[in-house]
């Protein structure tokens, strides 16, 4: 927890508020870091309210795999339903980070006017990102190479939302 901003981890109750969602590829294995970590720092960083602030994590507190799938399947879209913004962070691994429930997500959230895009051009499968980006620029969504640039246009989106 932050000044104003709270971490709520998956299965956590989901409180109301103003909230971004951190979509993306999650590690499958112990090696391959999480870029969720750097994507709450910048957040906290950069969040100067009004209010406080919620983030949502898909992830377990302290590493712990889901032992339900339904039940973080349930979180996770109670968690897209309700954000007033999803940052889509997607540094496509083939091999380490797929990401192929993000490509479900996204395509279900594109055209949300909550959605904005990050995708590395420096990542070990950029080419993989291809049609979403595509699809971002048919809906208008930003798009953007930096975790940084995400997460600043992603907090835009949480300050245009309405009240």
């Amino acid at each position: 927890m932050h000044d104003q901003v709270t971490v709520i981890w998956a299965r956590e109750d989901i409180p109301a508020g103003p909230s971004i969602f951190l979509a993306g590829p999650t590690p499958r294995d112990a090696e391959t870091p999480s870029w969720r970590p750097e994507a709450i720092e910048l957040i906290e960083a950069t969040w100067r309210g009004p209010g406080p602030l919620l983030v949502l994590a898909p992830e377990s507190a302290g590493g712990l795999r889901e032992s339900d799938y339904d039940d973080q399947v349930d979180w996770e879209v109670a968690g897209l339903e309700s954000a007033s913004a999803i940052l889509f962070w997607i540094p496509r691994d083939v091999q380490r980070l797929p990401g192929f429930t993000t490509n479900v997500e996204f395509g279900l959230y594109a055209n949300s006017g909550r959605a904005v895009l990050g995708c590395p051009p420096d990542c070990p499968n950029p080419e993989r990102n291809r049609y979403l980006i595509h699809t971002a620029h048919r809906f208008g969504l930003p798009v953007v190479e930096t975790l940084s640039d995400t997460v600043t246009s992603a907090i835009a989106l949480v300050r245009a939302a309405p009240a």
